[in-house]
């Protein structure tokens, strides 16, 4: 029998889809480095497979928006309750939780009164909006892991104990992902020739984002094939959903459309233009060097508090956050409306010099981001805990 020192228990909060990636990427470390452990908590079908024990699946959990996370409340409550149910009998060396501020800063809470340390990895967006959290977790975190530096200097000047680990994308960045032989061969597998103009859908990987943009984005699609009838249109469905619920949000098409889930990399490797929701999805298509136009839509209520809350900040889009000026396009609720989209996507299918311009502009997100090896970075720090 494993005595508890030779295998410590780690507790993960994993309920989005990219912070379920960086959590699944650190089990494979671990298991090919085969260290040790046992895991549980929310995370995502892939991390059961891992042998992760899940008490609630990120593809249930991940909701935006006031309405959106009332609608599921019963749901997120019922996990909450069971994993510090679970905390209590199990006390976990440590708690790694990812993103997910509003459940897991009350979580972070509750873990330090059971004095079960706490490490966050991937930070809540605390220098935009709701800055006076920083107080909290200064007070509930034991160690808080970022992926831009930016973000360090803020918790540094706040004295919060920071380290910056780099992007966990950068070590996504492997094989043949640049490679045109590669990635006309990826196309085939689709029916898309390599010389095809081809438009990507990025929706978002949440329920509340397929219902307020997949629609929006056909729509938009459609004009696009009217004005560019050689314009082949492809919809990147998140790793994390259900190719039944992307069907369930869809009207009758009337346009060409192919469907495909793949590893997110490989995806947008096929594209040449992308229409994407704002998130970590916009950092990926940055990273391929991919012309796009980033948009959002949300419940008018949850967009009106947005308004009002949000620390002012000259950009939205994680892409040009990075970059520190605006590379691409951003649009936000109802500037998000189809003819504004269809302008701006027109400009850069239309004009060669803007689209080599933003290529060359995005190249620089990659230097941006720090050094490859976030994963082990993080490794190191949850080991140095348990």
């Amino acid at each position: 029998m494993i005595s508890t020192n030779d295998c410590p228990e780690i507790l993960i909060v994993a309920a989005e889809a990219s912070s379920s990636l960086y959590a699944q990427r650190l089990l494979e470390y671990w298991n090919a480095n085969q260290i040790k452990y046992k895991s549980f908590g929310i995370g995502s079908q892939a991390m059961i497979h891992l042998g992760f024990e899940a008490l609630g699946r990120s593809e249930d959990l991940a909701v935006v928006g006031l309405q959106e996370v009332l609608a599921h409340w019963g749901q997120i409550k019922q996990a909450f309750n069971l994993i510090i149910q679970e905390a209590q009998k199990r006390r976990p060396k440590v708690a790694l939780l990812l993103d997910y501020p509003d459940f897991n800063l009350r979580l972070a809470k509750r873990l330090k009164q059971l004095d079960i340390k706490v490490i966050y990895y991937i930070s809540p967006q605390v220098w935009a909006w709701r800055q006076s959290r920083v107080h909290l977790i200064k007070k509930v975190v034991d160690k808080m892991l970022v992926l831009f530096p930016f973000e360090a200097d803020f918790y540094n000047k706040f004295q919060v104990p920071v380290e910056f680990v780099g992007h966990p994308l950068l070590d996504e960045l492997k094989g043949d992902l640049f490679s045109r032989d590669a990635i006309g061969i990826r196309r085939e597998r689709y029916g898309l020739k390599k010389e095809d103009l081809v438009l990507a859908l990025m929706p978002g990987s949440r329920h509340s984002e397929l219902k307020h943009h997949l629609q929006l984005q056909i729509d938009t699609a459609k004009l696009l094939i009217q004005k560019h009838p050689d314009l082949k249109v492809i919809l990147l469905i998140a790793p994390t959903m259900q190719k039944e619920d992307v069907l369930n949000h869809l009207s009758p098409l009337d346009i060409p459309l192919t469907l495909i889930q793949d590893e997110p990399f490989s995806m947008i490797s096929m594209a040449d233009i992308v229409l994407c929701a704002s998130g970590t999805a916009t950092l990926m298509v940055g990273l391929m060097e991919k012309p796009m136009v980033i948009m959002y839509r949300m419940n008018g209520f949850t967009a009106w508090l947005a308004k009002k809350f949000v620390k002012s900040t000259a950009h939205f889009g994680l892409v040009n956050l990075v970059l520190g000026h605006r590379v691409v396009p951003e649009l936000f609720q109802e500037q998000a409306g189809v003819e504004k989209l269809v302008f701006e996507l027109q400009k850069i299918i239309d004009q060669k010099e803007t689209r080599e311009q933003i290529v060359k502009q995005l190249a620089q997100v990659k230097n941006k981001l720090g050094q490859s090896g976030a994963t082990v970075k993080v490794a190191n720090v949850v080991e140095s805990m348990w």
